[in-house]
Formats: C-alpha cells, structure tokens, sequence
C-alpha cells in the first residue's frame, strides 16, 4: 500500500535501499562467522575416554583387539572347516548312493556280505564316514572356540562400561563447563552486537545513513539466532530456561514501557487541536492508513467503513474527506490538489507536496 504512493524512482530508491542492506548485513555475517569459527577453544568437544583411568583402560582395550583379531582369524577357520566338512558330506552321500544302487543288483554271489568287493567297498564308505563326522567334528569344535571369545569379549565390554559409568560424572561436568566456554564467548560477540542494534532501531531510524545500520542490525539479529541461540547449554535444561526467563522479561519490559509511551503520546497528540495533529501526520502514512479505513490520527476503524467512509473520524474528530471549493468532488482532505480539477487544496493546514516527497527506506 506504501508503494501506491511513491514515484517510480522513489520505488527504485527503496528497492536499492534495501539491497545495500541486505548486502551489508551479507558480508558482515560472512565476516562474523569466520572470526567465530577460528576463536581457539570455542568449538572443542570433550570425549568420554578422556576421563576414563587410563591404567584400567588399556588392558581393556588391549585385550579387545586381540579379541578381535583372535575370532577373526577363528571365523576365518570355521568357514574352511565347514566347507570341508560339506566336501566330505557330499563325498559320502554320492559314494553311498552309488553303493545302494550297486548291491541291489549284486547276484555273484549267495552272500553278497562275504564278497571281497563287497567288503571293500563297505570299509571306503566306513573311511569316508569317519572323515565326515572329523570334518564336523572340527566345527563343533570351532563353533565351542567362537562362543567362548564372545563372551569374553562380552565380559570385557561390561568391564568397559563400568569404567566409563564411573567416569561418566567427570565428563558430563566438563562437558557443561565447555558449553559454558563456548557460550560465554559467543555472548560477549553477539551481546555488544545486539546492544548496539536496539540503539540503532531506537535512535537512528530516521538516520539519512539507516539503510546501512539496518544491515548492521540484521547482521545482529542473525548473529543471535545463528551464533548464539544453539549454543546455549542444555544442563538439565536449567540454562536454558534461565535465559529464557531473562530475555522474555526484558523483551516484556521493553514492550510495556513502549506501550505505555505510545499511550501518553496518544493522549497528547488528542489533546492537540486537528490543525497540529494533520501537520504532524506523515503524507503517505495518512494515506496508507485511510486507504486501509484507519483514522490516521487515532488508529481507530473509520466509521462506514471503506466503502462509505466518514467524513470526520467519529472517536477524535479528525477531518478525514472534504470537498474541493472549485468543483465540489468529494477528495480525501490530505490531498494538496484536487484528483478531479486540479485546483490546490484551500485548507493552510493540508500538507504540501514538499511532505510528500519523503521516501521510505
């Protein structure tokens, strides 16, 4: 609605405004960031090990990697061995099949049992049972060897953890002592940042040099949620809640004293006769907030509404419409010339077009 108001180079001069903002705020974070991400100590993470006794730790871990080492090299024998005893397994399977076959057609002699060939091949398939049964017997043997390296690994772990449960205390408060560090670092960056840019907002807003220290308050804004907010400590939740309580108490403070200022300023500004108060009135903000059926005097709804609007604002008796003393149209009173004849505004208390030229940025 703003921009409805504005010539087309004021809309580049604000478009352009807000680049060079946006730019600024660009390199400072990229600048922030650098200088944050090479402070010495400020991203060094703490590990469990380190506090674990190290006297106790090291046969342990020791002991592990031979552990290891020893069932792989065991699992590593199991697989030959169960790939021989599958050879020997299927060696007697064939030659005993071919045997059934063979003596359900051996007719040479009345007692086939007391044939030499019959013995012969009775004690190969004797021979190659007992290589099955040896191959599996290797591993059953091997299976006995992996089982009982599990669980000494498995006793070593357990030995392990209590190591790092006894140690577990030293840790975690090392731990919040360097999420401490590394918060403490990045508020004393990011706090002067944030001071510095609420100064900005307050005071400097009308500053001809604002689309620069705007950037520098966007860069302040993404420093605090970028470069501060994560890092704060999670201890139980206690820090965090605390900084919680803090912010939103000063935020709530900062809006109900900003309220109540707003409030007296309302009551001066309707203890002032409508002359005064139609040439404080901004140009473009009167016709932004009348455009959207606002008294720009009161902030109040205009009575009828857009479409049938009052001529006077009915809650502090600001002259909103009028009419032109040329050719009668009815125009909005902050108009300096008439939209249907051309003629200036009679009314000494109407802004100028020099009130007009303001450009937002």
């Amino acid at each position: 609605m703003v921009f409805r108001t504005l010539r087309v180079p004021e809309k580049l001069f604000t478009v352009a405004m807000w680049a060079v903002s946006m730019t600024f705020a660009g390199f400072l974070i990229g600048l922030g960031g650098k200088i944050v991400g090479e402070l010495p100590g400020v991203d060094q993470q703490v590990a469990l090990s380190e506090f674990v006794d190290p006297l106790k730790r090291v046969p342990l871990l020791t002991a592990r990697d031979s552990l290891v080492t020893l069932q792989r090299t065991t699992q590593d024998e199991r697989e030959r061995a169960s790939q021989s005893h599958a050879v020997a397994r299927n060696a007697y399977s064939s030659q005993r099949e071919t045997f059934d076959t063979w003596i359900a057609t051996r007719t040479a002699t009345t007692d086939p049992t007391q044939d030499p060939e019959v013995v012969s091949r009775t004690r190969l398939l004797d021979a190659l049972k007992r290589s099955e049964r040896e191959a599996e017997s290797a591993v059953e043997q091997l299976d006995e060897r992996l089982l009982a390296i599990s669980q000494t690994m498995e006793n070593n772990r357990e030995r392990e953890i209590d190591l790092e449960l006894s140690a577990r205390g030293r840790f975690e408060s090392a731990r919040f002592s360097q999420e401490l560090r590394v918060f403490a670092v990045r508020l004393a960056l990011t706090l002067p940042l944030l001071l510095i840019a609420g100064w900005l907002v307050a005071r400097k807003r009308r500053s001809e040099y604002w689309p620069l220290l705007r950037g520098f308050v966007l860069f302040a804004v993404f420093a605090f949620f970028v470069e501060l907010v994560p890092y704060l400590p999670s201890y139980g939740g206690y820090v965090r809640y605390g900084v919680g309580i803090i912010a939103s108490a000063v935020v709530g403070m900062y809006v109900i004293r900003a309220m109540r200022r707003y409030l007296a300023q309302r009551q001066r500004v309707e203890l002032q006769s409508e002359g005064e108060r139609r040439r404080a009135l901004p140009y473009d903000e009167a016709l932004r907030r009348i455009g959207a059926g606002v008294c720009p005097g009161c902030e109040r709804a205009i009575a009828g509404g857009p479409a049938n609007p009052s001529n006077f604002c009915v809650h502090c008796g600001l002259r909103l419409y009028d009419q032109c003393d040329s050719c009668h149209t009815r125009k909005n009173a902050f108009y300096p010339y008439c939209p249907t004849c051309g003629v200036p505004a009679a009314d000494a208390d109407s802004p100028t077009l020099a009130d007009a030229t303001s450009i937002p940025t």
